[in-house]
């Protein structure tokens, strides 16, 4: 049986234009979500980083869903929000491509990674996935 690869070893087999968006959104994950934990998942290594709930995700698309390729074109890598239908999007950076919950943003380059944006995002997602949490320990004083 073929062993699944870890977050770190899938993107370290990234191309080279992949690999600098994949890390740069990963480092900015890691400051704005400290208490995230990323997990990698569908087998493929995708990161995923939940507290709560899962909060959001980088998908590069280099890795396959399913047995055929998506067209992604211009589409290099995703970055999806779990709970993006709960957040305010007003400026309509996250698209939900006909989704009811996961909304996402398309990155081609580092030069397009709008840094002071994706963090306001990641703070709204953090806000909402703590509002899960409250609701979770709200449950369980009221057992």
């Amino acid at each position: 049986m073929k062993k699944k690869p870890t977050v770190e070893e899938a993107i370290q087999s990234l191309p080279k234009a992949e690999l600098a968006i994949v890390r740069r959104l990963r480092a900015l994950i890691t400051e704005c979500l400290p208490k995230a934990e990323e997990k990698g998942y569908y087998g493929l290594g995708v990161p995923f980083y939940t507290r709560h709930r899962m909060i959001c995700f980088i998908w590069p698309s280099s890795f396959m869903w399913g047995k055929k390729p998506k067209d992604n074109t211009g589409k290099l890598v995703t970055l999806g929000f779990c709970q993006g239908n709960l957040m305010s999007n007003d400026e309509g950076i996250l698209k939900a491509e006909g989704r009811k919950q996961v909304y996402c943003m398309y990155i081609n380059s580092l030069a397009e990674i709008n840094e002071d944006q994706i963090r306001a995002l990641l703070f709204e997602a953090e806000l909402i996935d703590e509002g899960f949490g409250l609701k979770k320990k709200l449950r369980k004083v009221t057992r």
